[in-house]
């Protein structure tokens, strides 16, 4: 008898335990989308079609998570493409000395962890590429302001060589890594707050990685003097 009450007892006690464990969980988890208060407007819209050197060249094949090539004329990526963004723009431009760039800008209201997949070491991988020398970098890209921290690749495909720059913006931070973004996450829900973001990629082809960084530079510092200041903080974050 004395068993049995003790064991109903231990069963309890774990009972207990995991609905305190459970109700902890919930409480403690984030709830408040920060994309509520934060969303961008339209980005088709908000980044220009044309700007310092560079205009908009129509049906770029841009690699995508899902497909090589967007379906949009204008070169905004189909929706369906990017099931964990609300707005993708996907286009290429060309300046004058005949550089073509491709920008890809995705907008997601939550940034969780599925979100890898789409960045370009992995969906390029995923598209029959092979990625070298993976680094860090920056780009200054406004007197005054924090040099925008970006990560730098090379994808190979057969006869096709496109170095890439791309960063994250998760919530108000920039991120390239996979560890500072958990930490930013985290930061977030430790205040109750789902942070939205953005991966934002360029990348070129017919140059020399070196070359195409270059232009790359460029092509960001053309493009965020175009941006008014609500858009570039998109970009960049609140450290602009």
């Amino acid at each position: 008898m004395m068993k049995g009450s003790v064991a109903r007892f231990h069963t309890g006690i774990a009972a207990a335990t995991m609905l305190t464990a459970a109700l902890l969980a919930q409480t403690l988890a984030p709830h408040e989308l920060l994309a509520r208060t934060s969303a961008p407007g339209k980005l088709e819209d908000a980044i220009p079609r044309r700007f310092g050197d560079w205009s908009l060249v129509p049906d770029v094949g841009l690699v995508t998570p899902d497909v090589a090539e967007p379906e949009g004329s204008d070169g905004s990526a189909h929706p369906r493409l990017f099931g964990l963004y609300s707005q993708v723009v996907a286009r290429g431009y060309r300046n004058s000395h005949g550089d073509l760039v491709m920008l890809m800008v995705a907008y997601g209201p939550a940034q969780d962890s599925q979100l890898k997949a789409h960045r370009p070491e992995f969906c390029y991988v995923a598209n029959g590429f092979r990625v070298l020398d993976k680094s860090a970098a920056e780009i200054d890209y406004r007197f005054g302001a924090p040099p925008l921290k970006v990560m730098r690749l090379t994808a190979v495909r057969g006869s096709r060589m496109e170095p890439v720059s791309y960063w994250m913006r998760v919530g108000d931070k920039v991120s390239t890594g996979a560890i500072d973004r958990q930490l930013i996450r985290l930061a977030y829900g430790m205040r109750g707050i789902i942070p939205d973001g953005a991966l934002i990629r360029v990348s070129t082809l017919g140059l020399n990685p070196r070359e195409s960084f270059e232009v790359q530079n460029g092509f960001v510092r053309d493009l965020f003097a175009a941006l008014r200041p609500s858009d570039l903080s998109f970009f960049t974050g609140k450290a602009t």
